[in-house]
């Protein structure tokens, strides 16, 4: 017999329970609570992000005081 539970697993009952969907109301079965497999589907295919290259502008720090006499003294 082989133990298919893992340490982290092992008293934990993962099967499907009878949960309300927190997004859309309806009764679904799932391991977790949260979206349904419904509302998980739909929030992935609305929320698809795609990777791209952003142009950022060199950083030039700003000189917010002027110089003292001692410092640009010859």
């Amino acid at each position: 017999m082989t133990d298919t539970a893992g340490p982290l697993t092992s008293g934990v009952d993962l099967e499907p329970t009878t949960l309300t969907c927190p997004r859309c109301g309806h009764e679904a079965a799932e391991r977790f609570y949260g979206p349904c497999s419904v509302c998980r589907t739909a929030l992935r295919a609305a929320h698809n992000g795609e990777a791209r290259n952003v142009e950022v502008a060199d950083y030039e720090p700003k000189m917010n005081v002027t110089p003292n006499a001692v410092a640009t003294k010859d």
